[in-house]
């Protein structure tokens, strides 16, 4: 699954279109570098993003097409 459509689906980011902006102007790195939108999100990627001082990091638990907002938080484990 591409990354800004797992951003969208996990509800870290509220919109595609956000997640795809954080993206191209390189505030989510994957596994340690920039990646971009198009990049293919799988269990076990460790994600960091950045939204001005606020940096989330974040475990891939499971990639899912649909989820409910009650099942969101399953799929990514929050590293401190």
């Amino acid at each position: 699954m591409r990354l800004d459509k797992w951003l969208k689906v996990s509800r870290l980011i509220k919109r595609r279109t956000v997640a795809n902006e954080a993206c191209d102007n390189q505030r989510i790195s994957a596994n340690g570098r920039p990646v971009k939108a198009s990049y293919e999100v799988k269990p076990g990627d460790v994600l960091e993003i950045r939204f001005g001082e606020r940096v989330t990091r974040v475990e891939v638990l499971a990639v899912s097409e649909h989820v409910g907002k009650t099942d969101a938080p399953a799929l990514y484990q929050e590293l401190a």
